[in-house]
């Protein structure tokens, strides 16, 4: 039979003619644009005909052999350690897959379980956890306004107005923009470790209260009133920062437990990027493809309403939050931004920073961060959330082997709502009530029953009269004190400023602190009272390992906050040495570490720079206070190189500053259950190796001896 020919007014083709087409192989694949929300579109899964395919993928027809069974391969769930660029350098697949050998393929995130955008919704279902695992519910309900990118960040911390800071006049209807001046230059590691993170954190803190003193003197009428973002924004226009690129896992110099009072204390150590948003995230290139994934997370705080606790999250995405401000509706949240990179990192496996956010005691709505450790992601889903709308949920399992931080936290919980649950617990309370909070004595060291005897008494024993001592002049206001009140008698005493800021904060170290005594009218409900009140904070003596007895605390302690006063004997001057082999004798005669900086930068406020800013110039004290029969806590706190208190002299019920009160402040945030300490000093001239006695500080700036 003759063939028919093709395009033959019949219309009848030939289908047993061999046409010249291109072999399907070589089209280019389409696909449609992604839906909105997606950073990258579906993915295309590139794999040889046999195989191995990613998991999660099958083969498909007419490369599946149905007598052989599919090859699969193992998911790449683990990054290479070490450090990473925004670009992703450091960063691929598993250092156990030979890429050269193996086909090349592409695998792809995890695919979304529901697109909000157009209206999906996956049914809900909830986490099931191990047996032992404890789960917190989190809502993070944070915006996203300020995003994660570094550009944004920027933007926003340069758009902010810093107050000019000077005299105590009525501040101007405008505000002052402090720019940088070029002639002030910090060196500060782009890599930070403990001590440059440290020593940024009480730059920060300083700049930080003196900046809040300066809008308490001030009646501001322009500008922000947030000194925080003010001081970062200083600190950034500076250089005063590090770990500045973003970097997956541990950041140096950052440890788990650490606390912060701030989100910008964690954007400038390289913990937390973003001030505002709970995700942080970075761009990653893997087998030249961009993804993104999460860094850290920061959650808003719940606690208070969850039955348990434990190393379990389950964290909410981000977005779709009412907002009456904005006339905004709850919405269903977006696989978008942050929540897109949560679940790269559930299909990349990769650790992610936990910050969790707890209420500040100290404060009516502030609170306290506890840097929580590494997690990893192990399970993701929606479910309805209050509002009715699609929420993002996300399981987080810590990563074992680190140390305890927000389930010590939940334990001194316990132990305040009932005290005898202490382990250890000798006596609930040492001080007998003398003090207005208790004072527990715990040992779960060794057998010891307790310290030697001695009589608790919260403040000093005159050895004359105080009337016999040069009286306090006081103030004639009438309620409290006013900052930068020119007419005030104690604000012109502490040198034309309030020491404390309005939460009790001390602000710098000075010769002297002037308080506000019972020769004042305000007495007694005048702010500028703080030392003179008791204590605030909760402390337990606890029996060390090999320094004996010592001070910690169950509560946080911010920096500036006061801890305690050295209370005991005044060692009149008469008795020369005698007492030199008592243990519990304060020296205020020693002297401080030179290197010890407190106080704020005030060049950075374009102030004079002092010779010295941090230089008590002041007649040497030869004070000396006697623990050993009459005292209280103080007299537990030990010696550090590196330590965490340091002493002020304070005045208020007499003004003879050779006898002030030894009062003890923070120097920098202090975790919970941290050991309390303060630098002895050496003796006076002494340079031989008589009475000095072994540090068993074992900090990286231990001298070997103290005294």
């Amino acid at each position: 039979m003759e063939p028919t020919e093709v395009g033959s007014s019949s219309g009848s083709y030939d289908k047993s003619q061999v046409v010249d087409v291109r072999p399907l192989r070589c089209l280019v694949p389409w696909f449609p644009a992604p839906p909105l929300g997606y950073q990258t579109p579906p993915p295309f899964v590139y794999a040889p005909p046999f195989g191995p395919f990613p998991q999660g993928y099958s083969p498909f027809y007419p490369f599946f052999n149905p007598s052989e069974p599919p090859k699969t391969s193992e998911p790449q769930n683990n990054l290479n350690n070490g450090t990473a660029n925004q670009d992703g350098a450091g960063f691929g697949y598993d250092n156990n897959v030979n890429h050269e050998a193996s086909p090349s393929y592409y695998t792809p995130p995890r695919a979304p379980r529901y697109n909000a955008e157009n209206g999906d919704t996956a049914p809900s279902r909830k986490s099931s956890s191990t047996r032992g695992d404890s789960v917190v519910v989190i809502s993070e309900s944070e915006e996203d306004g300020y995003s994660n990118s570094k550009k944004r960040t920027a933007n926003y911390l340069g758009s902010m107005d810093i107050q000019e800071s000077g005299s105590s006049q009525k501040t101007r209807s405008r505000p002052k923009k402090i720019k940088p001046n070029p002639d002030i230059k910090f060196q500060v590691p782009a890599n930070g470790d403990r001590e440059t993170v440290n020593d940024l954190l009480l730059k920060f803190d300083a700049l930080r209260r003196k900046l809040s003193q300066i809008d308490d003197t001030k009646e501001v009428t322009a500008g922000i009133k947030r000194p925080d973002l003010k001081a970062g924004t200083l600190m950034f226009n500076y250089g005063l920062r590090t770990n500045a690129k973003k970097i997956v896992g541990v950041v140096p110099g950052v440890e788990v437990g650490d606390i912060y009072y701030f989100r910008m204390e964690m954007c400038l150590v390289g913990l937390h990027a973003p001030v505002m948003a709970g995700i942080d995230y970075m761009g990653l290139k893997f087998d030249q493809e961009d993804e993104t994934l999460a860094l850290s997370i920061v959650s808003s705080g719940g606690y208070e309403d969850d039955a348990e606790y434990g190393d379990v999250l389950i964290y909410s995405g981000q977005g779709g939050v009412a907002s009456k401000k904005e006339g905004k509706e709850a919405s269903d949240q977006k696989l978008e931004r942050g929540n897109l990179a949560l679940e790269r990192s559930l299909r990349r496996g990769n650790e992610v920073r936990v910050i969790r956010g707890l209420k500040d005691v100290g404060t009516v709505s502030g609170r306290v961060y506890v840097y929580d450790g590494l997690y990893r992601l192990h399970e993701s889903w929606t479910e309805k959330g209050k509002a009715g709308t699609n929420v993002f949920k996300y399981k987080l399992v810590r990563v074992p082997g680190q140390p305890e931080a927000f389930v010590l936290w939940k334990s001194i919980q316990l132990w305040k709502d009932n005290t005898v649950s202490r382990p250890g617990i000798i006596l609930p309370d040492l001080t007998s009530g003398t003090e207005k909070v208790p004072v527990c004595l715990v040992n779960d060291v060794d057998d010891e029953k307790g310290p030697a005897h001695f009589t608790y008494f919260p403040t000093l024993k005159y050895s004359k009269p105080i009337n016999s001592m040069q009286p306090s002049i006081g103030c004639n206001c009438r309620s409290s004190c006013a900052p930068g009140d020119p007419n005030c008698a104690c604000v012109l005493k502490n040198n034309g400023d309030l020491p404390y800021i309005s939460n009790g904060i001390l602000v710098i170290r000075s010769p002297f602190v002037h308080e506000c005594g019972s020769s004042c009218l305000c007495y007694p409900n005048c702010k500028n009272q703080v030392s003179q009140n008791g204590l605030k904070v909760r402390l337990e003596v606890f029996k060390t390992k090999g320094k004996g007895w010592g001070l910690r605390s169950w509560d946080p302690i911010r920096a500036g906050t006061f801890v305690c006063e050295y209370a005991g004997q005044v060692v009149e001057p008469s008795r020369g040495n005698e007492n030199e082999d008592d243990e519990f004798i304060f020296s205020a005669a020693r002297s401080f570490d030179k290197n010890f900086k407190w106080n704020y930068i005030p060049e950075i406020l374009e102030e004079d720079k002092p010779s010295d800013p941090d230089e008590v110039s002041s007649a040497p004290l030869s004070l000396k206070i006697s623990s050993k029969n009459f005292g209280n806590v103080a007299r537990f706190i030990n010696h550090s190189c590196s330590p965490n208190l340091f002493w002020q002299p304070v005045l208020y019920d007499h003004n003879d500053e050779t006898s002030p009160h030894i009062v003890f402040y923070a120097i920098r945030h202090i975790p919970p259950m941290t050991e309390l300490t303060f630098d002895y000093g050496p003796a006076p001239g002494s340079n031989g190796s008589a009475g000095r006695r072994e540090c068993l500080c074992k900090s990286s700036k231990c001298r070997g001896f103290f005294g």
